[in-house]
């Protein structure tokens, strides 16, 4: 009976041994690192236990309630921005998370530090939305809007928040600045 159960011993072990840690870096589809899209609040502080995490409670009606969560390096460098799905509830999810350290990156090399040649070169560009300020482009294929200023853009597309930009308008070289995760 037991010359049974020694093949599957093995196999066992071998799948074990096998298994690789995973990257606290690379940002995935339903990922960052160990936090996914079912982490909740609650397990943030064993997740991140290296490292600070600071509880932020906005509550100003007219801006909206928000508790945002910033985590910092043991160094103090910011990495993340995390933004509950519900204020003051230690089971809610994250519903959106901004990165803000560059050695976070996609699995095609993505991270803050990339510029929209970056983004069209590697991904496909779900949509681009004009806003006052700024331009946000949505890629679907790893839950990304990832914001660019106007001011990286040719001035007759500046300051029209009625144009309909299309990506073949945005210079390669324009810079990101905000890089966002939405669940």
């Amino acid at each position: 009976m037991n010359k049974h159960f020694l093949p599957l011993i093995i196999i066992f072990l071998v799948i074990v041994g096998c298994g690789k840690e995973q990257d606290p870096y690379l940002i995935s589809s339903k990922s960052i690192g160990l936090l996914t899209d079912s982490t909740q609040v609650k397990d943030l502080k064993e997740i991140y236990k290296n490292d600070s995490l600071v509880f932020r409670t906005n509550d100003n009606e007219f801006i909206g309630n928000r508790n945002d969560i910033e985590i910092f390096d043991n160094t103090g460098k910011p990495l993340l921005v995390l933004t509950p799905n519900k204020i003051l509830d230690s089971t809610a999810t994250i519903e959106t998370i901004k990165i803000l350290d560059s050695r976070y990156k996609a699995t095609k090399g993505l991270n803050t530090l990339s510029t929209f040649a970056d983004i069209e070169k590697n991904y496909k560009i779900s949509s681009i939305q004009n806003t006052l300020k700024n331009i946000v482009v949505f890629v679907n294929e790893i839950d990304a809007f990832i914001t660019i200023d106007k001011k990286e853009l040719p001035a007759e597309l500046q300051f029209d928040m009625s144009a309909k930009i299309e990506a073949v308008q945005i210079p390669d070289n324009a810079k990101i600045k905000y890089f966002m995760i939405g669940w």
